[in-house]
């Protein structure tokens, strides 16, 4: 990302917490997954973390996509753009590392599939990338909307 576009979605982010009359201020860190796809980090610093976050990190997510909406818009392009708060994502992130791993053990111990039901898409995302490269198990999403879920599998040899 060039810096023309940095400024844009530091100006749209801006522009989305004077709305919603949020105080503090951002980071914006650019980011690079293992396959060379690029996308934006924005780290809020605020004492209106509760706020933000809301129940569940529901209104985190939907500020996620209205800005990625709005950026999507500007730049005539989409970029991926997740939003934390109080470390929400980090520790929550911490977290699913954590299942990923007791789950592909169960998995490898039962040796049958095991369901993670109630993941965001951004947390079924977290696991997949995680068991991405794994030689014993595979991950897999499935149903719709609010019923899809995150599957593990023993890999079939």
């Amino acid at each position: 990302m060039d810096k023309k576009e940095i400024k844009i979605i530091k100006d749209i982010t801006k522009k989305l917490l004077e709305m919603l009359d949020v105080d503090g201020d951002f980071e914006i860190l650019e980011m690079q997954n293992g396959k060379g796809e690029k996308s934006v980090e924005i780290v809020l610093n605020t004492k209106d973390t509760g706020v933000v976050i809301g129940y569940h990190g529901d209104t985190l997510e939907g500020l996620q996509l209205v800005l990625s909406l709005c950026v999507a818009r500007k730049l005539g392009r989409f970029v991926r753009i997740s939003i934390d708060a109080g470390d929400y994502k980090k520790n929550r992130t911490d977290w699913l590392k954590t299942l990923a791993l007791e789950t592909k053990e169960r998995v490898l111990a039962d040796g049958k599939e095991a369901v993670i039901p109630e993941l965001k898409s951004w947390e079924r995302r977290v696991v997949h990338l995680l068991l991405e490269g794994d030689e014993e198990v595979i991950s897999e999403s499935q149903g719709e909307g609010r019923d899809r879920v995150l599957v593990v599998k023993p890999k079939s040899k």
